[in-house]
């Protein structure tokens, strides 16, 4: 795997503003269309249209191999709560992301379900993320959300971009993110923090 000393995005300073979020914003947020995907970031509204086939198709590709091994221990060490466009609430704001898959160590959210009263979104933040990239999502998937991982201690993030075939991989490294590995095509690989399998990118693209 590529090793690189990249930084990516540096973590905000501990002086970044904790008021809420306007209430305007939090009512649009609520009233999003259900066709749109809708964010809260740094107290703004983001609303995206719902993936293209080849974004979904990366995804729900990624998805199933990550989640036998890592989620049901099929073929794998298990350990995981591995789940699909979850919505996170982070920090005091708070920040709403939706991230095209998220994981959990299974020992810091033991349950994904909740009882009756459990809302539907998440304010634990996640071990790792996966955002698919796309030209209406990449500017913040690279920037906004990077800086809010990285403040909510995220420990890695993996971004793939579809149509170029590739996925980077990114880890916390004290105050910034470094590029730990730049893979594409059909490479065959261990990828932090899944390491325990080999994984082909291949099947990540395939039809």
């Amino acid at each position: 795997m590529l090793k690189s000393p990249l930084m990516a995005t540096r973590r905000p300073p501990e002086s970044e503003s904790t008021e809420c979020n306007a209430p305007s914003i939090e009512a649009a947020f609520q009233a999003a269309p259900s066709e749109m995907v809708a964010e809260i970031l740094d107290g703004e509204l983001h609303l995206s249209p719902r993936p293209a086939r080849p974004h979904t198709n990366a995804a729900s590709s990624l998805g199933a191999l990550l989640t036998m091994p890592f989620r049901f221990g099929r073929g794998g060490p298990g350990g995981w709560v591995i789940l699909y466009e979850p919505e996170l609430h982070l920090g005091p704001r708070p920040d709403k992301l939706v991230p095209d898959l998220a994981g959990w160590r299974r020992e810091r959210l033991p349950d994904a379900i909740g009882g009756e009263d459990t809302p539907a979104h998440y304010d634990l933040a996640p071990d790792w993320v996966c955002e698919v990239l796309s030209e209406r999502t990449r500017r913040i998937d690279k920037g906004q959300k990077m800086r809010i991982y990285a403040r909510e201690g995220v420990r890695y993030v993996w971004q793939v971009d579809p149509l170029a075939r590739t996925l980077d991989i990114f880890r916390l490294d004290g105050s910034h993110w470094i590029l730990v590995g730049s893979l594409a095509g059909e490479e065959r690989v261990r990828a932090e923090p899944f390491e325990a399998i080999e994984l082909e990118l291949a099947l990540v693209w395939s039809r």
